[in-house]
């Protein structure tokens, strides 16, 4: 299933495909940046790009969302209202992902997880391992970009594939060049 829309486009027009040098969340370098906030900034932008991922996993009948903090919670959020279930979000406490706030996941819900930005599948990783010790059953993982080849041993579907070249720190030519680095995330490793 494709989106309804040119979703390619729709990044360029909101300018959130930058060029340069820029640190990934992972800690990778990569010249290319995908800014998803100009996309989860924009609701009738947003909702679109949800509906689009909640129609491909609408079939498997999830009856949670859920996401990451803090990029994924707009998003899975969104996803919940098309689906007409629930979200909730797993975020760090003392450095150790966790659902907080009452949150919780029992053996009899069917979860999807959400993200925004997919690049080497931490984030996604760290939300699975909540969603599996609950006992809750993983239905898929649905995301706006997939920035490149990431298992998570279920159904994935991106919006866009969008394969990306990143290198390591010190593998990094634009860091052997000197050019600077930017930072525009919001997670750290």
């Amino acid at each position: 299933m494709t989106a309804p829309f040119d979703l390619a486009a729709m990044l360029e027009r909101r300018g959130a495909l930058l060029e340069g040098h820029f640190l990934l969340s992972s800690g990778r370098h990569s010249d290319r940046f995908v800014q998803k906030f100009r996309i989860l900034e924009e609701p009738s932008l947003l909702g679109p790009v949800a509906g689009a991922i909640a129609a491909a996993f609408a079939a498997d009948r999830p009856s949670v969302v859920v996401s990451a903090a803090v990029g994924g919670i707009v998003l899975g959020y969104e996803v919940a209202r098309h689906l007409e279930t629930r979200a909730v979000f797993v975020e760090k406490e003392r450095g150790v992902p966790t659902l907080r706030r009452g949150f919780s996941l029992n053996e009899s819900d069917r979860v999807l997880v959400v993200e925004d930005v997919v690049t080497t599948g931490t984030s996604v990783r760290e939300v699975i391992e909540i969603v599996r010790a609950s006992g809750a059953t993983l239905v898929g993982v649905g995301a706006i970009v997939r920035r490149g080849a990431v298992d998570f041993g279920v159904r994935t579907h991106a919006l866009l594939d969008l394969p990306l070249r990143s290198y390591d720190a010190a593998e990094c030519p634009q860091c052997a060049a000197g050019e600077p680095l930017h930072d525009p995330g919001s997670r750290r490793v």
